[in-house]
């Protein structure tokens, strides 16, 4: 009886190279190259594909995709009111980069960043004439004449670079935090509420006045990251400070739209709390409607405020 020599097993994907170790899902013979380390032994590429595929998706405590780690919809925010800046800057000419906010007569106002649109005209000196504001007054001109829009734009506009620079920092700093617990999706649904909640309250409770900023949207993080923290039973120890402090400034420095910062705040607390306390069962589905009835109810408002 003669010997048969014995077969050395090949990777399957390189059958010039030799190899004795061999996937632990399929069995099949892989050489170094194409080891991938498992919990047990090596995997096959295609075996590790397949598992990525057959994974679930990574999820947040409150449901959110974990792409929010990256922070890009926090970047795109402040990377928006930049614009809204520049854009400001470039049509009211660059006067207005030293502009404080105040008003300086009845229908001027020295403006970084300009709320775009056909009410508003800008003059060589850097100020910008408000064409369309009622005698009563209104938060955002050309509101009572259908452009609903502001109330959206506001909150991409700034009256200074200090105003912008201060907003910007906080957006940073809370919005990283909660884009990450929340997921993009969740987080963006959260911010422009909030800052749409703030804007409607200023509408309604301070209309005699111009009011813009990302603050209404920055006081609703506030409120959102308190919320989020208590739903997980951290400590918030840290963050009521810092909101208390906000709160004093609300009321003590002139100027500041008191309704706007309370409307955010407000908003953004019941946005946070539609999302961490949605039931775990179609979690999803309850979140989605939250935030649904929170805007419904802030357009029936405005409507009304404006019909």
């Amino acid at each position: 009886m003669s010997d048969v020599p014995a077969t050395v097993p090949v990777c399957y994907r390189h059958p010039d190279r030799e190899t004795y170790v061999r996937c632990t899902r399929c069995d099949r013979s892989i050489c170094p190259g194409c080891m991938n380390e498992a919990s047990v032994g090596h995997q096959c590429p295609e075996c590790v594909a397949e598992g990525k595929r057959t994974q679930r998706p990574v999820r947040t405590a409150f449901g959110g995709s974990a792409a929010g780690r990256a922070g890009y919809v926090t970047i795109t925010l402040i990377a928006l009111n930049i614009l809204g800046a520049a854009l400001g800057v470039a049509l009211s000419g660059m006067g207005s980069l030293i502009g404080s906010g105040l008003f300086t007569g009845s229908s001027t106002i020295h403006f970084f960043g300009a709320v775009i649109g056909p009410s508003i005209t800008p003059l060589a000196d850097g100020y910008m004439y408000l064409e369309a504001v009622p005698e009563a007054g209104t938060v955002y001109p050309g509101i009572w004449d259908g452009a609903y829009y502001r109330l959206f734009t506001a909150m991409f506009i700034h009256f200074g670079i200090l105003h912008l620079l201060m907003n910007m920092w906080a957006l940073w700093v809370l919005g990283r935090q909660l884009e990450t617990a929340l997921g993009p999706i969740r987080f963006l649904g959260l911010y422009l509420l909030a800052g749409l909640g703030g804007n409607v309250a200023a509408l309604l409770f301070d209309a005699d006045r111009l009011s813009a900023g990302a603050s209404t949207a920055i006081f609703g993080l506030f409120a959102a990251l308190f919320v989020l923290l208590r739903r997980l039973g951290r400590d918030t120890s840290t963050v009521l400070p810092v909101l208390i402090v906000n709160l004093v400034i609300t009321f003590a420095v002139p100027n500041i739209s008191i309704a706007g910062h309370l409307g955010g705040l407000v908003v953004g607390s019941l946005a946070a709390a539609g999302l961490a306390y949605a039931p775990q069962k179609n979690r999803s589905l309850y979140q989605g409607g939250a935030l649904a009835l929170l805007f419904l109810a802030l357009a029936a408002l405005t409507l009304t405020a404006s019909a």
